[in-house]
């Protein structure tokens, strides 16, 4: 059992933290600061759910991560109607930048996984930009497949070497929380966190939608409108289910262990 471990709220059989930003700040700088252990995040909203409904290795995934945050208002929705008042959305790339404001002051080590050919350097220079400081202390672009053992072999070291204690993965769903899971005591990282879109989003490659479509529920909406091809069929298919089934777990007629 891990110390500072957040209470949990069963949605659909996902394991999500009963926590808002302020709260999930404080529980990771807390994990920084023991020496022990190597623990990683979840940042999970409704697509996230509905994979791990559909997939026992991803709800393994998610269940198994030290804290699972609320990265979608519908989520918020189920845990403040369960009593949980306070629960507030956790969203990916907000708490990318809470923990690097407070970086430099602590002496934290990041390290940058994931993107396209070219953006986690450019994420490193917008951060040492935005936040004077900040120790990037390295990064690593994967090819869109999983690691063989010569790259394996490689992020290894780089890891080894950057000594992180945020080791930020920015994969899709489910990718992030598979690898998380997978290499979870395999990296010398104290905190792995799969933050999804935010690298994308913070070097500029994908616009951020206003802050009331967020807080309405419908930034969904704003991100299928600008990547209709991609995003359309997972939205469409996963917000009409998750409605369905969520309706079936609070009413009391169906269990989702």
């Amino acid at each position: 059992m891990n110390p500072n471990a957040p209470q949990k709220l069963d949605v659909l059989g996902a394991g999500i933290a009963a926590v808002n930003m302020e709260a999930a700040v404080r529980i990771v700088a807390d994990w920084i600061a023991d020496a022990d252990g190597r623990r990683y995040v979840c940042v999970t909203g409704v697509h996230g759910v509905m994979e791990s409904l559909r997939d026992t290795d991803i709800r393994r995934a998610h269940n198994d991560a030290d804290m699972c945050v609320p990265d979608g208002m519908p989520l918020v929705w189920v845990g403040r109607r369960r009593g949980h008042r306070r629960m507030g959305r956790v969203y990916g790339p907000d708490l990318m930048l809470e923990l690097c404001r407070l970086s430099a002051d602590r002496g934290w080590r990041h390290f940058l996984y994931g993107g396209r050919a070219g953006v986690a350097e450019r994420l490193r220079t917008r951060l040492e930009e935005r936040f004077p400081g900040i120790v990037i202390a390295g990064t690593f672009c994967p090819p869109f497949r999983p690691l063989n053992e010569t790259e394996e072999r490689e992020l290894r070291a780089a890891v080894a070497g950057a000594k992180p204690d945020l080791f930020w993965v920015g994969l899709s769903t489910p990718k992030q929380e598979l690898f998380m899971h997978a290499y979870r005591g395999r990296l010398d990282a104290r905190v792995m966190l799969g933050v999804g879109a935010a690298f994308d989003i913070h070097v500029g490659d994908v616009r951020e939608a206003p802050g009331w479509v967020k807080q309405a529920g419908l930034q969904w909406f704003h991100r299928m409108c600008m990547e209709p091809r991609r995003l359309a069929g997972r939205y469409l298919r996963n917000n009409p289910a998750f409605l369905w089934h969520i309706f079936l777990q609070l009413s009391g007629l169906r269990r989702y262990p």
